[in-house]
């Protein structure tokens, strides 16, 4: 009985853990070749870090309303590491409809994220919107 308590106190500890995880939260993405951006949430998906397009935005700020992606998961299976640091995860690029390995870097209100495949790798710093 008292290892069923343990267990159960451990995972609760876990969950509340994941809920508060500073990284989740709305990030606005840098603008793409064609000046248009995109409004992603972060937040827990299970023990992992997952992120969802949530609107996009032309060149001139207005919101597109028919956009494609939206509410499709681009970041997935992203691991805490610690120290601001996410790996381990998966990023997917819209604009190239390419799936790259990725990790990620809170700074603040700043996210450094990154998505490589071989050895070729793309990043963009994303800032904080709430």
């Amino acid at each position: 009985m008292k290892s069923w308590m343990l267990a159960a106190a451990m995972t609760l500890a876990t969950g509340v853990a994941a809920l508060a995880d500073p990284v989740a939260g709305v990030w606005k993405t840098e603008p793409a070749e064609d000046g248009a951006h995109l409004l992603v949430s972060i937040a827990p998906c299970g023990a992992d870090i997952c992120g969802t397009i949530d609107k996009a935005f032309d060149p001139s700020g207005g919101a597109i309303s028919n956009y494609e992606h939206q509410g499709k998961k681009m970041i997935w299976a992203m691991k805490a590491k610690g120290d601001g640091a996410y790996g381990g995860g998966k990023i997917w690029a819209p604009d190239t409809d390419k799936t790259y390995r990725s990790k990620m870097k809170l700074s603040g209100d700043s996210l450094k994220v990154e998505g490589c495949v071989a050895i070729i790798c793309r990043g963009q710093t994303w800032s904080r919107v709430k």
